[in-house]
């Protein structure tokens, strides 16, 4: 008898696996696909957002926080002013005495000793520096000695100051006394109350040897020139005096232009020493020297004082411009701070 076998095969699970994973596929397709239109995923500025249908982009716009996009300037802070506390050079300058001198600041001004004034001509009208502007006979100087000690000075971390004696000069007036010198109503030399001659500021070689001196000694490398004896004689018969009809203050202010000018290539700072009168008056018709013209040629003033006057003199120069006051006193002292020069 023939028996009826029935085959039981296994039931496929994979297939129907399968089978789900396909319709989850196509429904994500459909929607996908309806939505497509309603989705914009990104806008302009990167931010996903969802549309509802009938919505406009404005209705789904979340608000958006405003940013500052201002650029502050950074500031910068200004330059700390150092004080610096110098000393003058012996003249004439040699090793044995710049070695002395040199010793005897830092003792006195300690690690504020930063500075030192060399003087290259004196109110005599003597030259202590191999210059090739310098008229002949004015020159004195050791050539090595002076050439060492002037090395030292320049080469080291000392601020350097050059002192150059400009219109009260009796060697030059002599040298060349219609070209340069200041004369009398008499057609003469004018002697002044020390029987001493002057050059004329209003004459144009006058003007024009004391800036060669002067570039010289920034060639040399002097960190400042400061000039003294910018003035018209203050003793004497003055009213003897060839002035012409220039104004002497105009005259003094012109020759600070050109010694200015003169130097501008070298970048070296312009200073002028003047009497402490001056300063606390403003003006001096007899000298030609008016504080307002001068405070805005020079970067420095200097006037011989003492410690209680220095704050006054401080005070007055800075009313008058942009100059800075530097008092130079016979010694230190605890009561006057900042720059100055021991003499």
């Amino acid at each position: 008898m023939a028996r009826n076998y029935r085959y039981r095969g296994r039931r496929s699970t994979g297939k129907g696996i399968l089978a789900v994973i396909l319709s989850l596929i196509i429904v994500a397709s459909v929607g996908f696909i309806f939505l497509q239109e309603k989705i914009l995923f990104f806008d302009e500025t990167g931010t996903a957002y969802f549309r509802l249908p009938g919505q406009t982009r404005e209705e789904t716009e979340l608000p958006r926080e405003e940013v500052d996009l201002t650029i502050e300037p950074v500031k910068q802070a200004a330059p700390e002013q150092r004080e610096i506390r110098g000393f003058n050079a012996p003249v004439p300058l040699d090793r044995e005495g710049w070695a002395l001198t040199y010793r005897e600041a830092l003792s006195l001004l300690g690690e504020k000793c930063g500075a030192v004034a060399v003087t290259l001509k004196d109110s005599g009208g003597t030259v202590y520096f191999d210059s090739a502007a310098a008229l002949p006979g004015t020159v004195q100087f050791q050539t090595e000695e002076t050439d060492v000690a002037l090395d030292a000075a320049l080469s080291g971390s000392l601020h350097t100051i050059a002192r150059i004696s400009c219109f009260r000069d009796a060697k030059a007036a002599n040298r060349e006394p219609e070209a340069m010198g200041l004369m009398n109503t008499g057609g003469f030399l004018f002697y002044d109350g020390s029987n001493s001659q002057w050059l004329d500021p209003a004459k144009p070689a006058a003007r024009e040897y004391l800036c060669a001196l002067a570039k010289e000694a920034a060639e040399l490398g002097f960190d400042e020139i400061m000039l003294t004896d910018v003035t018209y004689p203050t003793e004497g018969k003055l009213d003897k005096i060839a002035y012409g009809d220039a104004d002497r203050a105009e005259v003094l202010d012109a020759f600070l232009a050109d010694m200015r000018a003169a130097l501008e290539p070298y970048g070296v700072m312009l200073s002028l020493e003047v009497p402490e009168d001056v300063i606390l008056q403003g003006e001096d018709l007899d000298a030609g020297l008016h504080m307002g013209k001068i405070a805005s040629r020079v970067e420095c003033i200097y006037a011989a004082t003492t410690p209680e006057q220095a704050g006054l003199l401080h005070l007055t120069v800075e009313q008058a411009g942009d100059a800075e006051f530097i008092p130079e006193l016979e010694t230190v002292s605890d009561s006057v701070t900042g720059s100055c020069l021991i003499f």
